[in-house]
């Protein structure tokens, strides 16, 4: 299987050499049973790298399970783990697996691992080691057969040097390590994960599928996506069913991006926040009511100083010689994109407005 079918046949969008040096080295190593630590920021896809390990291995046949480490309470996550038997405890009307007895002959894929308490970790390690545990009530140990592939957007090196996590599971888990980098460091990208996802909203919706736009491609290529690939895929669910017209523009997501600060020195540095999916999502929202804020002061702050330059430059002039105000704002528009050569971010620096902002401005007035 060659490395183009094996990142279709599992899901993996991409043709950055990141991701492609992924593929080669989940190829390489599904095959054996070896622990895989999985380190990239929330959203990049860390899931999709360990399923495709499991795909890939002699264990595909068999159950795939994921455990999300951070979402389970700290009194019932060995429970959860490891399971119960009948009367272990108040509660306990009936006898229940454990997600590693569940993973017998498959894979168990622990995500958020530096979450995990302290206490759990130590008997994590035990069951890793021997493939063997004891439920809470029972007698007898399990025995089990499972690879185990951990995935974490924490420093686990930081978080055993401040002891919060503990060195001897850290150093079993990262037989092998697949780092995923961010989707603003691999651009290239965010064109095929922007088609692929159109595609696949045009399939799942059975709707016409949207054309987008050069532009509106160039915004997003531009954008920072701290939510990385799962905000982009909302972003852009969000715009195709708000659409009415069949055409995604900028206008389609200037309400729905936030929009890099700029510092003097000309480079671009988001500030990036974590969050969980929940609140990549309900971001969606603020982000739009924020953003038309943004534009309303963009637009009156350009309205004022031009309304200045023209009670400056327009004293002692005929009404003849004034120009209308949207005349004025094209000419400032045409002079800005002018004097930067075509380059659209510097003049809308130049012009204290938002790129967003330029774009409608240059289609409103029919620029180019």
């Amino acid at each position: 299987m060659t490395r183009e079918e094996f990142k279709e046949q599992n899901g993996i969008i991409g043709k950055s050499q990141e991701i492609n040096d992924l593929a080669d080295i989940v190829m390489q190593v599904a095959p054996s049973d070896i622990s895989v630590l999985i380190y990239g920021e929330s959203g990049v896809g860390k899931e999709i790298f360990a399923a495709a390990l499991h795909n890939a291995s002699k264990r595909t046949a068999k159950p795939f399970v994921t455990v999300n480490s951070g979402a389970i309470p700290e009194g019932i996550l060995e429970s959860e783990l490891f399971g119960h038997r009948k009367g272990a405890f108040t509660g306990a009307v009936g006898s229940r697996k454990g997600y590693f007895e569940i993973a017998d002959g498959g894979t168990l894929f622990l995500d958020e691992i530096a979450e995990m308490p302290m206490t759990t970790q130590v008997k994590l390690l035990r069951a890793i080691e021997t493939q063997e545990f004891m439920s809470i009530g029972a007698e007898t140990v399990t025995k089990v057969d499972v690879r185990f592939i951990a995935a974490t957007n924490k420093d686990l090196q930081k978080e055993v040097d401040e002891k919060r996590f503990r060195e001897d599971l850290y150093f079993r888990l990262k037989a092998v390590t697949l780092n995923i980098p961010p989707l603003r460091k691999r651009k290239e990208d965010i064109e095929v994960l922007t088609h692929y996802f159109i595609e696949r909203y045009d399939q799942e919706n059975k709707i016409k599928k949207p054309i987008i736009t050069d532009e509106a491609l160039h915004i997003l290529m531009e954008n920072s996506w701290p939510g990385n690939v799962r905000e982009l895929k909302n972003t852009l669910d969000t715009a195709i069913a708000l659409n009415k017209g069949g055409r995604l523009d900028v206008g389609s997501f200037s309400a729905l991006l936030v929009e890099e600060k700029v510092y003097e020195n000309g480079r671009n540095l988001p500030i990036f926040l974590r969050k969980s999916p929940e609140e990549a999502d309900r971001e969606l929202l603020y982000r739009a009511l924020f953003e038309i804020k943004k534009d309303l002061i963009d637009l009156k702050d350009l309205i004022i100083n031009q309304q200045n330059e023209i009670i400056t430059n327009n004293r002692g002039r005929s009404e003849e010689d004034i120009m209308a105000l949207d005349e004025l704002e094209k000419e400032a528009i045409k002079n800005a994109l002018e004097k930067t050569r075509g380059s659209k971010r510097k003049a809308a620096k130049l012009l204290n407005i938002s790129e967003r902002t330029l774009y409608r401005k240059i289609k409103q007035y029919e620029l180019q």
